[in-house]
């Protein structure tokens, strides 16, 4: 099975080896089909703290690191 990749921008990177990721995606509201952004935050694990706040990054899903720290950065853009 693939990874899931996700692109976003780091809003935060004030933890310990983590960053959070803000990422964006368009749903479609299923009766009046208008398109609306929602954003979403994930921890991802920057085991040595590279990554600063504003950076464009892709994360990528793996096994569970912590609690709720299920994604790792891959790189920057």
């Amino acid at each position: 099975m693939a990874k899931k990749k996700l692109q976003g921008i780091v809003v935060s990177d004030k933890m310990q080896k983590t960053v959070v990721v803000s990422v964006e995606s368009v749903k479609e509201h299923p009766k009046y089909k208008r398109r609306y952004k929602i954003h979403k935050k994930y921890k991802a694990h920057d085991e040595n703290k590279e990554y600063k706040v504003g950076d464009n990054v892709v994360i990528e899903e793996t096994a569970p690191i912590s609690k709720d720290k299920h994604f790792r950065v891959i790189k920057k853009i």
